[in-house]
């Protein structure tokens, strides 16, 4: 657990590729979970077993079909055998082409044996999410959609979500790499929705994609709750959960080792409000502009 992940493309003596996101930001994506009770042990390791052997998707060596089967039902690895590092996270501001996708996916596959990547930002390109289907199915990443909300308060974010969830349901692919839909980036934090609102917003799109099986969560810092009394409604809706850990902006970090008690104190708090639920660090920055010091 806790192996780096950087976001993609940042990093020229990591990759060679352009200069995707526009801030230097390490990303790390890790399971937090407490251990399995131990009537569950077995079903583990054997699914862990299948993760190693390569049968389940997104594991390292999954030999992708033809063509997509008849359902999502038994597709999935096992999420408690999926931590430490597993993708990237990825900018899509820049509205990539199919080519470019392909390209990146394929480099974030073969030389980093990432099985995920979540993406940051929006594009609004007509058919975009589906060339992410399509570059994600032929390089065997799973990916973690975004409804992005900004951060300016407007109602974009409403065409998108419904234009994510019609490709979601009009391409025959993206229930098979679609690992789940998050609602971000930290949409309480930046006081977008309340957390009624949110949270009713994270049941209708259960509701809407339960056919398909594909979870949702929020993208969201644990401040973001925090600061509205916990959103212990928001945070039991969600299928999992995805973690912005960013210590750094905290007036108590002002240098890293004093940062690293702010994670802690973070993660010990998504533990005792999460109810059991699988955790992504989604958002975790070990370098950021200005705060070099803290990192």
């Amino acid at each position: 657990m806790g192996l780096e992940l950087r976001a993609y493309g940042l990093r020229k003596e990591i990759h060679a590729g352009p200069l995707l996101p526009t801030f230097p930001v390490s990303y790390r994506l890790v399971d937090a979970l407490p251990s399995p009770p131990s009537d569950l042990v077995g079903r583990e390791e054997s699914s862990s077993i299948e993760a190693r052997a390569g049968t389940c998707f997104p594991a390292v060596g999954y030999q992708m079909p033809s063509s997509p089967p008849a359902n999502n039902n038994q597709w999935w690895c096992d999420p408690r055998n999926e931590y430490a590092f597993v993708g990237f996270s990825y900018e899509v501001t820049a509205c990539q082409s199919l080519s470019q996708l392909q390209k990146e996916f394929k480099d974030m596959r073969t030389n980093f044996n990432s099985r995920f990547v979540r993406l940051y930002g929006f594009c609004d390109r007509k058919g975009f999410y589906d060339d992410i289907v399509t570059a994600a199915w032929d390089n065997t990443l799973g990916v973690h959609a975004l409804i992005w909300f900004g951060f300016d308060g407007t109602d974009e974010w409403i065409g998108r979500r419904d234009t994510l969830f019609a490709t979601l349901h009009s391409n025959s692919k993206a229930k098979f790499v679609t690992r789940g839909v998050q609602f971000g980036s930290e949409p309480l934090y930046d006081n977008v929705l309340s957390p009624n609102d949110l949270a009713a917003q994270v049941i209708a799109a259960k509701a809407n994609l339960s056919s398909l099986n594909i979870p949702v969560t929020v993208s969201e810092l644990a401040y973001g709750y925090q600061e509205r009394g916990g959103a212990q409604n928001v945070l039991d809706a969600l299928d999992f959960i995805n973690i912005h850990m960013l210590p750094f902006f905290s007036q108590d970090a002002s240098t890293g080792d004093q940062a690293w008690p702010l994670v802690e104190n973070d993660l010990n708090w998504f533990i005792q409000h999460g109810k059991g639920k699988k955790m992504w660090f989604d958002e975790a920055c070990t370098v950021f502009p200005g705060y070099a010091d803290k990192s």
